[in-house]
């Protein structure tokens, strides 16, 4: 420390060095420049003399890393901040309110896809029963709706034409969803290999579906159709070797006493049994056809899907078309003249069913997945409206309560993995604010008392 410095600092030094004159003028006026900096600025912060006051108390007093000019410099500092503090904090509530208008806008699109999804699925279960009563044949029913599959494709290459700069040819982009067979493409053994065990499980799902609609009423069916979500996770278990969930037993339990219990409504006899026994049937392959895709194709674009349901249709199209005309001319499905037909009805039905697997297949990649199981669900309540108002059904109190319980195991199903672990963290944290906001009241609860102890001349102490 200098002889300056010291006495400048409170004159603690108890004698001071003599250095050369020359080496300390040659260092200190580096010194100085550095430590003082430009003297003109030091000149325009002794102009003011509240400055020059606050300068003089921070050297004398030994603040650590003063320099003179150190109090306007942290003004002028602090206002500079404060000048950009309003554009960060304008830019980082732009930010976070895009990000929120962004989750809004997702979530009411979600609803808006909810709404659809379950009213084309009850339009499409109400208009199989009205179809029903003038052509029961639910073979042909179901094949020429998977027919109609054959247009997803095609359906999306035109979305992918119109929101897409990059455009690519029909044949570019069938190879380039091809990939999903493997790395060669489709080929005619990877097409029959790939392709017919799950058409036949699509078949056997939607001709299951159909029968138990015969035998029951829509309600029943699509709320025993929901226990699908159940042995989807019971065969991901086994099979997959996916992560064990307790809630998810449970869940699975709750689906079978639903089936139990709604095959006990009509006492185990008579066309009641026989439906339930088709519906969980068709619940039963359908979750084997989703088991089987995640396990053999696992997880697929949307371009993908399209382009696998498409194939799909070709596959029925080709090779299942003669069981239609077995069951013709074995008169276990006569359906009479061509002319004769309700194509009204059946075009209308396969348009539904088309519209339902679109929403189901897009809104995956658009929105939460698992706004489209609720979709699901909620075409049970949608079924048993039009079957109350429209159909004058009756449902016994048995029923009821199993179709309360299926859906409430269907809702378990839905929760995430780490749904325990979210669920400790989320009460811990809302007990912790519990406890501080209960540590505030006794606080300003105290201090109160205090004062009002004062104000009367009398002190509390407080009890230990």
């Amino acid at each position: 420390m200098s002889s300056t410095e010291g006495a400048e600092g409170g004159g603690d030094q108890p004698c001071i060095r003599l250095e050369p004159l020359n080496a300390h003028l040659s260092g200190k006026a580096g010194e100085t420049h550095l430590l003082y900096g430009d003297t003109d600025a030091t000149s325009k912060v002794s102009a003011n003399g509240v400055q020059d006051i606050e300068d003089r108390i921070l050297r004398i007093t030994g603040y650590y890393g003063y320099y003179p000019g150190y109090s306007s410099h942290r003004r002028e500092e602090g206002s500079e901040s404060r000048a950009d503090t309003p554009g960060s904090e304008a830019s980082g509530e732009g930010t976070s309110y895009q990000t929120c208008a962004n989750t809004v806008l997702k979530v009411l699109g979600g609803l808006l896809l909810v709404l659809c999804v379950s009213s084309s699925w009850v339009g499409t279960t109400q208009l199989v029963q009205l179809t029903f009563k003038s052509f029961s044949c639910p073979f042909f029913v179901s094949w020429f709706s998977t027919n109609w599959n054959i247009l997803l494709f095609p359906l999306y290459y035109g979305g992918h034409v119109v929101t897409t700069r990059d455009k690519q040819t029909p044949i570019q982009k069938f190879r380039e969803c091809s990939r999903l067979f493997g790395e060669d493409g489709m080929t005619l053994k990877l097409f029959l290999k790939r392709t017919a065990p799950f058409s036949i499980l699509w078949t056997l799902t939607n001709y299951l579906y159909l029968l138990a609609l015969r035998k029951l009423t829509a309600t029943d069916v699509s709320a025993l159709y929901c226990c699908h979500k159940a042995f989807v996770f019971l065969l991901s278990w086994i099979v997959l070797k996916d992560r064990f969930m307790g809630v998810r037993i449970v869940a699975a339990i709750m689906a079978i006493t639903g089936i139990v219990m709604m095959a006990y409504a009509d006492g185990f006899h008579g066309d009641s049994i026989i439906g339930v026994a088709l519906a969980v049937g068709s619940a039963s392959t359908s979750a084997l056809y989703k088991v089987l895709f995640k396990m053999f194709l696992g997880s697929a674009s949307l371009g993908e899907v399209a382009h696998f349901l498409s194939t799909m249709g070709v596959f029925n199209l080709i090779f299942i078309s003669f069981i239609p005309l077995i069951l013709y001319f074995t008169k276990v499905e006569h359906w009479g003249s061509l002319s004769s037909l309700p194509w009204g009805y059946l075009c209308g039905l396969a348009g539904l069913w088309l519209v339902f697997n679109i929403l189901v297949n897009v809104g995956v990649v658009l929105t939460y997945p698992i706004l489209i199981s609720i979709g699901t669900l909620l075409s049970v309540p949608g079924n048993a409206a039009v079957d109350v108002l429209k159909h004058e059904v009756i449902f016994s109190v048995v029923r009821l309560a199993a179709t309360c319980i299926i859906c409430l195991g269907f809702l378990l199903l839905l929760l995430p993995e780490e749904w325990d672990s979210v669920t400790l963290r989320f009460l811990a944290a809302f007990a912790d604010k519990k406890s501080e906001e209960h540590g505030e009241e006794l606080t300003e609860s105290s201090i109160n008392t205090r004062s009002r102890s004062r104000a009367n001349g009398t002190v509390s102490i407080p009890m230990a």
